[in-house]
């Protein structure tokens, strides 16, 4: 593949990007990297404020991108609630530790 394929393929990611940006009024901290490495294992990724796209078709990469910013986006919306769910967790296996422990001082006395 050429360099200025290479180039090209880039510049048409980051236009999708900032398209889908615009479209969905979010995201606007994602930059895109196309580093196509013909692992089938993993099409793409997020990690920190970069969308990483692996697949070597244009048109793959396109769709990859897409799904990744769309699972970003989702994982924005839900993530309150998670932390919400998670912090719920969290005090209810507090109180439920708290408790064995009672339980367990009291049947060391008796036994």
């Amino acid at each position: 593949m050429t360099t200025a394929l290479k180039y090209d393929i880039q510049k048409k990611l980051e236009a999708e990007l900032e398209r889908l940006k615009k479209t969905l009024q979010m995201g606007c901290e994602l930059k895109v990297r196309w580093i196509p490495n013909g692992n089938e294992e993993l099409s793409g990724e997020v990690k920190e404020d970069f969308i990483y796209i692996y697949d070597e078709d244009e048109e793959v990469a396109i769709k990859t991108l897409k799904h990744e910013f769309l699972d970003y986006a989702i994982s924005q919306v839900i993530e309150p609630y998670k932390q919400v769910a998670n912090s719920l967790i969290s005090l209810i296996n507090g109180s439920a530790y708290r408790r064995k422990e009672k339980l367990i001082e009291k049947l060391c006395t008796i036994i």
